[in-house]
């Protein structure tokens, strides 16, 4: 290539890289991540209001023995969905509630295992607009 086209393309080259760069950049903002899940220990919620934003998830923690075992009864399950705990004997995972509508709804869990019952509050609040 002659030393003349070299430096023809050089600028366009460079052009195109910043452009990219900014194409880019406006593709991801902070709306984009997901919100931390709301971590709540089973022994410290019962008669207790949880606050949790429309979309997010409660994460019932605190129980490594039995955490497969307990069950929810949900005053409205429109507002929240229960996900009980698993164990695949390679990983566990916790209880948990996700949040589905703004609104505020009584859950009482109750272990199978040894017959603990917990009752607490959910309260769904709206995304915060520009968020």
């Amino acid at each position: 290539m002659p030393r003349a086209a070299r430096r023809a393309v050089l600028p366009l080259l460079a052009v195109a890289a910043v452009a990219g760069a900014f194409a880019l950049a406006g593709c991801t903002t902070g709306t984009d991540t997901l919100p931390a899940p709301v971590v709540v220990q089973l022994d410290d919620i019962d008669g207790e209001t949880i606050e949790v934003v429309d979309g997010n998830v409660i994460d019932l923690a605190g129980d490594d023995e039995t955490s497969t075992e307990w069950g929810a009864e949900i005053e409205d399950p429109a507002i929240v969905e229960f996900t009980p705990g698993a164990d695949d004997g390679s990983a566990q995972s916790n209880p948990g509630l996700t949040a589905t509508a703004v609104g505020t709804t009584a859950v009482t869990l109750e272990n199978g295992a040894t017959g603990d019952t917990i009752s607490f509050t959910v309260e769904v609040v709206p995304v915060a607009s520009g968020s």
